[in-house]
This record gives structure tokens, sequence and C-alpha cells, in this order.
């Protein structure tokens, strides 16, 4: 059985996630820990729980998806995955992070690339990845089928939609891919977002005014 602790961090107010099997193998996905007390958390809670960190994880590579990588990295010595389209927004994060506050932001580069359809096997557990761009050009999703969950990073929220008009952004894409990608899985499947409460499928399909039933788009 998949497992799922989440943790809200920085100023942005983002979801960090760790996701974990029977057996304590685990993946990290979006550390958005900053500041030394939000390291301490995610550290004591994999500590406490015993997990054994297997893969670091980005949705995508916005600012604030991004603070924790560094640390992550350093700290359990685990291979860095992105999609391939997301290279150049990461690399940004160091030129503009020092503007919103994060002077002491680390770069590292990514070990390899996800790609849309591959399986990542997270101990006993396998997650599909999902390409859903839009809100960045490399924007996946983390879907487990088992447990009908998604880690969706910033392309679904309750009652809303990841912002389009960031460098890469495209509107028309994210809606389409959130009908062709998301809206395809079962209703009760839960969504894991990038910021605020998680949601449903269902949910959304019915009172999501961007891509609901009474949408316009």
């Amino acid at each position: 059985m998949l497992k799922i602790k989440s943790f809200t961090f920085n100023p942005f107010q983002e979801n960090t996630y760790v996701i974990y099997d029977d057996k304590g193998n685990a993946a990290i996905i979006d550390p958005g820990c900053y500041e030394k007390y939000e390291q301490q958390e995610l550290h004591s809670f994999i500590e406490g729980e015993g997990l054994k960190p297997q893969l670091l994880l980005n949705t995508h590579c916005h600012v604030d998806h991004v603070l924790g990588n560094a640390w992550v990295k350093r700290t359990y010595g685990i291979p860095f995955l992105i999609h391939q389209n997301e290279v150049a927004v990461l690399n940004s994060v160091q030129v503009y992070a020092p503007n919103y506050g994060f002077a002491l932001y680390e770069a590292i580069e990514p070990d390899g690339y996800l790609s849309e359809g591959h399986d990542i096997e997270i101990g006993s557990e396998e997650l599909k990845v999902l390409f859903v761009p839009g809100h960045a050009p490399g924007h996946v999703v983390f879907h487990h089928e088992g447990t009908n969950t998604c880690i969706a990073g910033d392309t679904l929220f309750r009652g809303s939609i990841g912002r389009t008009d960031l460098p890469g952004g495209n509107h028309e894409q994210l809606l389409t891919k959130i009908k062709s990608e998301l809206f395809s899985l079962p209703d009760q499947t839960v969504i894991y977002p990038g910021h605020g409460p998680e949601t449903t499928i269902e949910f959304e399909k019915i009172h999501n005014p961007f891509v609901g039933k009474n949408a316009s788009f």
C-alpha cells in the first residue's frame, strides 16, 4: 500500500510530499524546504518512520518546488529526476531566486529524465508518469493506480488550475491536458496538489470553473 505524507513549506505555501511503501522505501517529491527548521521537519519524519529514500522527483521546477533539492540530494545521496523540458526552467531558478528572498538557494543538476508513460518503482509500488504541461513546459504528474492517487504539482487544484502566465506556460494546453490526462482517471482519484487541500477528479469535473462541466472551454 502506498502511503503519502504532505508538508507545507516556504512563503509560497508549497506542498512537499513523501511517498513510501510498506517496507519504508520512499520518494521525496517537490521538496520546498528552504529554512533549516523545514529541512529538520522533513528529516525528522523520515527518520522517525524509518524510511529509506530512493528517489528525488520534481513535478516541475519553479522555485517554490525546488528549494530543498540540494539539501535532499546532499542528505540522502539519491538520484534526482525531472522531465527534460524542465531543464531550462530549473537552470533559471538560480538567476531569479535571490529576487524572491532565497539568496542561499543551491542549484543541482538532474541525474536522469522522466518521460510520459514511464513507470517509476518505489520499492513494491509503481507510479506512472503523466505528461501535463501548460503550467510549465515539462510538468509531470505521478499517478498511483493501486490507491487512485496523483501527486499533481501545479496542474489541478481544488476549484482552480495552475497559473499559465509564467515563461513556458500555455493556458489552452493546460486545459486540454487536464481533460485528456487527468479527467480520464477514475472519478474517485484523489489529487494531491502543489498548493492547498486535496481534491478529487469527480469534484473538479463538476465544480472546477476552468475545466468542469460548466466551463466555457
